[in-house]
């Protein structure tokens, strides 16, 4: 039987998620932007106290902005970012512009482990290995 040099899960987990920042240095309706594995990330803490992570670079100016939206929600309960730039609406779970569907923002899974928020990969991809190399990281958790 042939075995398979598989990493080990914390190599794993340590791979795919990035340590940003102390959950409570989180404004509540504020964003923060960070480099996540080389990516632009927006990250924020909404009212609830739930987190979301997109890409910080605004599709339509072409600026590194995101982080610096108004956060909001919407009747529907649908949590959103406007850009400062264009004021152009974001879903934070699907990163979609509410106003120009076939436009969205990276969306990355993000967690607080210890007091600790994470940022992992970009959940928008459509690679099955990514999605595998996710599940696996996350339930080792």
């Amino acid at each position: 039987m042939e075995t398979l040099d598989m990493p080990e899960t914390s190599e794993i987990t340590e791979a795919l998620w990035t340590p940003v920042c102390k959950y409570t240095e989180l404004e509540p309706g504020r964003g923060v932007a960070a480099l996540v594995g080389g990516a632009p990330v927006a990250l924020f803490r909404l009212g609830d106290g739930s987190l979301h992570a997109v890409g910080n670079l605004d599709p339509f100016s072409g600026a590194s902005v995101i982080s610096r939206g108004i956060t909001g929600m919407r009747a529907d309960g649908t949590a959103t970012v406007a850009s400062p730039m264009y004021k152009d609406v974001f879903d934070l779970a699907t990163g979609v512009a509410l106003d120009a569907p076939e436009v969205r923002l990276p969306v990355y899974a993000v967690r607080r482990h210890r007091g600790t928020v994470w940022v992992g990969p970009d959940v928008t991809s459509v690679s099955d290995k990514d999605a595998e190399l996710l599940t696996m990281a996350t339930s080792a958790v």
